[in-house]
């Protein structure tokens, strides 16, 4: 499967581990659990033809509150192997026969994501033939002696000459030269979304429906007056899906979805039932049985056809403050063996969350203000002021985990912010001082803390 990474075989569960923590801070158990189960989807296939398909996913439950790196853990995961994945919240499906949407969505929003990143994969590889294409048309309409004439008889040497000034020209036109000169092209016009969406129908049974409309339906074309810069955008993605097949690249997407695809369903925890029997648990029980056999492993139907379930890792998370696991119907937990708990934040996780990451937080202010000529360095014990500060009110007040520091890095920086053009050049030190003047009667005052951090 060209998605995968050619390295893939290399990314033992102790190299994924080492991955992950250059982006999130402690979680060990959760991150060797990932691990391991990315791992055996590699294993899986490379195992006979007739025990492949017995393996099915090691599905896992993240148990922890909100802001302590459920869903970066699963990103990064998917990064680390170009796998299609898509995070979901669990509240927004709902029960067949009602309004709203399907749980089997889930798996057509997946196969969308692996269409998009294996066609703009192919488009990159074509991006130099279509970027010519896209020139020769421009330089044909900016230059009508570049047009070429089939009565027309031309000697080799004015055939040389008109082949020169027109690589001349579309030189030219690459860099920028005629970027605000204007050109008549003929652009698609787009009638799909003819329709609107059907009344009686979801949203996917009435695009399925534009899109069959859509295919046998003529494709009409216009002519618009645009600029050359973006005459030239236009051709050359057109140039580009020109190129590609898109048949095979839909084949693929099918494979590499069933295979490697990756679903992150978040906030499970709040379609657990209690046993209360009151309406909403009827309707939560409703949806946590529509997902169950999307789990088990079904055939979902697509617009681009029947993709299976059985092989798509299921990565769950919730903070179960109110609900417990157990709390899911039994057949649904069966289908989750792997339940990790991931552990609250230290002050020295803060700490460590401040500058280790390569995203850290730290390094994206230096970053922003950096494009304004200001410079920002932090002392080392603002850096413990402010991971004392999170600790102290997620503690406190609210448990928002990492979170929180972006709350009190916007107060540290507010004024920095906002008057950066007027320090162009000058080098900023972040003092514990500062952190202090900053949130100065906010951490003391309980209820000021609540509403401003």
């Amino acid at each position: 499967m060209s998605i995968e990474l050619k390295l893939e075989s290399e990314l033992t569960p102790k190299k994924i581990v080492e991955a992950l923590d250059q982006y999130i801070i402690g979680q060990k158990s959760a991150k060797r659990a990932v691990a391991i189960a990315l791992r055996n989807r590699y294993r899986r296939r490379h195992l006979p033809e007739d025990l492949r398909d017995e393996v099915s996913p090691k599905n896992i439950i993240l148990i922890g509150s909100t802001g302590v790196g459920k869903t970066e853990i699963a990103r990064r995961l998917a990064k680390l192997v170009n796998a299609p994945f898509i995070k979901v919240e669990a509240t927004k499906y709902t029960e067949v026969g009602y309004v709203g949407r399907d749980v089997e969505s889930m798996v057509r929003d997946l196969l969308n994501v692996a269409i998009l990143d294996i066609k703009t994969a192919k488009m990159k590889d074509v991006e130099v033939e279509a970027t010519d294409i896209a020139l020769d048309k421009l330089a044909k309409l900016l230059l009508p002696s570049a047009k070429k004439d089939d009565n027309e008889v031309l000697t080799e040497e004015e055939e040389n000459k008109k082949k020169s000034a027109k690589e001349q020209l579309k030189a030219r036109i690459k860099n920028g030269d005629f970027d605000d000169s204007y050109v008549d092209i003929k652009i698609n016009t787009n009638q799909n979304k003819v329709f609107g969406i059907i009344p009686g129908m979801g949203f996917e049974e009435s695009d399925m429906i534009q899109s069959m409309v859509g295919s046998i339906m003529p494709n009409n074309k216009k002519n618009k007056r645009l600029r050359v810069a973006e005459a030239k955008k236009y051709l050359i993605s057109e140039a580009c899906e020109s190129l590609i097949d898109m048949d095979r690249i839909t084949s693929e997407a099918l494979s590499v979805t069933e295979n490697m695809g990756i679903i992150f369903l978040d906030e499970i925890d709040k379609i657990a039932s209690g046993n209360n029997g009151n309406q909403a648990d009827v309707a939560r029980h409703g949806v946590q049985r529509d997902l169950l056999p999307i789990v088990e492993g079904t055939t979902v139907q697509t617009k681009y056809g029947p993709i299976k379930t059985d092989h798509i890792l299921f990565i769950a998370a919730g903070a179960f403050h109110t609900h417990k696991p157990s709390d899911l119907i039994p057949e649904l937990q069966g289908r989750f063996p792997i339940r990790v708990e991931l552990q609250s934040l230290s002050k020295e996780d803060f700490k460590s969350i401040l500058v280790n990451p390569k995203n850290s937080i730290t390094k994206q202010y230096q970053e922003l203000l950096k494009t304004e000529g200001v410079n920002i360095e932090f002392e080392d014990n603002a850096l413990e002021k402010i991971a004392d500060l999170a600790y102290n009110i997620n503690t406190n007040v609210e448990n928002i985990g990492a979170r929180r520091l972006y709350t009190i890095m916007e107060k540290v920086f507010d004024d920095i912010s906002f008057t950066a053009d007027e320090h162009k050049g000058e080098t900023i030190v972040i003092t514990e001082s500062d952190v202090q003047e900053k949130l100065k009667g906010i951490e003391e005052n309980r209820d000021i803390s609540r509403y401003i951090l």
